[in-house]
């Protein structure tokens, strides 16, 4: 078939025009990944803050998982450190909880440190799974520590955020985390703190416990993650067992005794069982934080606790016990 020179040439332009619109669509596309941690979002188109110092900036920072949303308050006056805010099981997909549920934001404000706060990783564990979950339709690999320690840090230095001047801190699954990654990353992380964490998972019922609560936390399988429970991944991530590892680091370990507090006041049915499901969660962190002390007293290894007289596994607890940490880690990361 043969074409006249001018209907060629508008052939010619409406297939430059399509593959145009492709490659507009296409940054965006390929971020697309089912699942916790990973949302269709283009990524920071490069290392220039869109606010000033001590502003508040959303950032989407590739990675195998997808482009992840990180939340940052930037240092007051252009610091180099940062602490990395990790949440709980039920992690959300939106927006991480230290943003909303606390006020870690107004509390670090004036400080020259950056907070850093990953969004996603429901029932991750902040590690790196072996395979994606096969009990929900995952269709990714969790990689967190890798994102944590690799990818994450190195995009943020871009920003001027130090890869080796950092603090960690977490609550309940992040608590855990957050001991992992120091003693594993040393290099990276100057400090770190858990609030309710569990940090000896070795003991007797943990690891069934933690298989009940991550496939009530959205569906994962255990397995997926550090394998059956003789795999040497439980040992690896269990804070008890690398405790040496923890030699020198500064640490604010917090659990309370689980009996209900001044912020447990429910108001139904529905409060009552919530009350009751934190009472008993707290409980457990705090014998796993009271036998993880002990293993660091008999080491020899100092850290700062904090054990009190009541409190349940929630947010207005693990709150106060950030501004209870809060002196310790900027005076370890000079950032005041």
């Amino acid at each position: 078939m043969r074409f006249s020179r001018p209907r060629l040439f508008h052939r010619l332009k409406q297939r430059a025009m399509a593959v145009g619109a492709l490659a507009l669509v296409l940054p965006v596309g390929a971020g697309i990944v089912g699942g916790a941690g990973a949302v269709a979002a283009p990524t920071h188109a490069g290392p220039a803050r869109t606010v000033p110092a001590g502003g508040y900036e959303e950032l989407w920072v590739p990675s195998p998982m997808g482009n992840i949303k990180v939340q940052v308050q930037w240092a007051s006056r252009g610091g180099n450190a940062a602490l990395y805010l990790l949440d709980g099981l039920r992690a959300r997909n939106d927006r991480n909880a230290w943003t909303f549920e606390t006020n870690a934001l107004d509390e670090f404000r004036d400080n020259n440190l950056t907070l850093v706060m990953p969004v996603g990783g429901e029932s991750s564990f902040y590690t790196d799974w072996y395979a994606p979950s096969n009990t929900n339709g995952q269709r990714f690999t969790y990689k967190w520590e890798t994102f944590l320690t690799e990818e994450l840090p190195q995009f943020l230095a871009n920003y001027g955020v130090s890869p080796t001047n950092n603090a960690v801190l977490g609550l309940s699954m992040g608590g855990t985390a957050a001991l992992t990654l120091a003693a594993y990353h040393r290099e990276q992380f100057k400090y770190a703190g858990s609030l309710s964490g569990y940090l000896n998972i070795s003991a007797p019922g943990m690891r069934e416990a933690i298989r009940l609560a991550m496939l009530d936390a959205g569906g994962y399988n255990v397995d997926s993650m550090w394998g059956p429970p003789w795999d040497s991944a439980w040992l690896r991530n269990d804070p008890f067992v690398f405790a040496p590892q923890l030699r020198g680091l500064p640490m604010f370990i917090m659990a309370a005794s689980g009996l209900p507090g001044q912020f447990d006041r429910p108001a139904s049915l529905v409060g009552a069982f919530n009350t009751v499901n934190a009472m008993g969660l707290e409980a457990l962190a705090l014998a796993n934080t009271r036998a993880f002390q002990a293993r660091l007293n008999s080491l020899g290894i100092p850290a700062t606790y904090d054990f009190p007289a009541t409190g349940t596994h929630s947010w207005p607890y693990w709150g106060e016990g950030l501004a209870k940490a809060r002196p310790q880690i900027l005076d370890t990361m000079n950032a005041w």
